[in-house]
């Protein structure tokens, strides 16, 4: 069985795109996963191998800092989920479990061996988790990188809204095979813009690999089943939380210093304090966490890309060392 192949042609054909259309040729492989194809950037040698979980709105690309660090002492992939930059939409709704079994085979088929230490930022964080209890022989540790909490207040309409309200309770088994009507229409390339710092710290093509993966239209679709179904987790959690997930396999949880919140609905120094208390609580989902506080905004693996690579090499440390960190 061919266990490496880049599957660009045929991605160009089943989306209807052109080579005329300028778009930034994938920088991994594209891997057939259940009729849709995922793109993985993959690079280094050694176990454990580090998968990367990005942030909504995040792509490969932008781990590209983080990646070229990580790569010198361990395998290190960052991925598309369905729906973004080069990978194609997948089936719905977009659920963690649903993520994390497209994941999974996506590794399996690219002939990656678990068990795998996760790295999840923001949205991430939460998909990581859920990859945690779902194959919990497949996970060696996590790395959570300001990773959304169950408890956690986000602004919406100029309110401090809990991530779990509005949850309906309603569970949804993952599949793999994708329905006629959840591909997408033929991408356009994205109209010209620029670069809005941190992403200026990238290089040219991560650039401009994410102005235009930001502008298809695939994402949105993606996203707003992703917000949607990520309240039926938080709520979950929150009622049974995911305490001592990980048993003792080595957990790092990076919190920047500051959230830079302003007062809304209520104040801005109770919307902190609980943001403080929810990434210290990340620390319960095993026995065997650190929790490191950086100088950085909530985009670390662009603004303090070295302090992410130490936390990584620090869990791959602890792993070899079946899971003791260096004090």
């Amino acid at each position: 069985m061919l266990r490496r192949c880049l599957l660009a042609p045929l991605f160009l054909a089943l989306s209807g795109l052109t080579l005329a259309q300028e778009i930034p040729p994938p920088p991994g492989q594209l891997v057939n996963v259940g009729g849709h194809l995922l793109h993985f950037k993959c690079a280094g040698a050694g176990a454990p191998t580090v998968v990367i979980e990005s942030a909504l709105g995040d792509f490969s690309t932008d781990w590209t800092l983080v990646q070229t660090g990580v790569a010198p002492f361990t395998r290190v992939c960052a991925y598309d989920r369905a729906g973004y930059a080069w990978s194609e939409p997948g089936p719905k709704p977009r659920t963690f479990a649903q993520i994390n079994l497209e994941m999974k085979e996506g590794l399996r088929l690219l002939g990656e061996k678990p068990p795998f230490l996760l790295v999840g930022h923001s949205y991430g964080g939460p998909v990581v988790r859920a990859y945690g209890a779902a194959y919990p022989k497949d996970v060696a540790g996590l790395v959570l990188v300001d990773a959304v909490h169950e408890d956690q207040r986000v602004t919406i309409m100029g309110k401090a809204v809990r991530l779990r309200d509005g949850a309906k309770g309603i569970p949804i088994p993952p599949r793999l095979a994708v329905r006629a009507e959840e591909k997408a229409t033929t991408r356009v390339p994205p109209a010209p813009g620029p670069v809005r710092p941190p992403l200026d710290r990238l290089p040219a093509d991560a650039r401009r690999a994410n102005l235009w993966a930001s502008a298809q239209p695939a994402l949105d679709d993606a996203e707003n089943s992703q917000r949607e179904w990520s309240t039926e987790y938080f709520a979950l959690w929150h009622e049974h939380p995911q305490k001592g997930l990980l048993g003792g396999k080595p957990l790092v949880v990076l919190t920047r210093a500051k959230g830079g919140t302003k007062d809304l609905d209520i104040p801005a120094e109770q919307i902190e304090r609980e943001r403080l208390d929810s990434q210290r609580a990340l620390l319960g989902l095993g026995t065997n966490g650190r929790q490191r506080i950086l100088d950085s905004g909530h985009n670390m693996h662009l603004e303090a890309p070295d302090e992410v690579v130490s936390a990584i090499r620090s869990a791959v440390e602890a792993i070899h060392r079946g899971g003791s960190f260096v004090e």
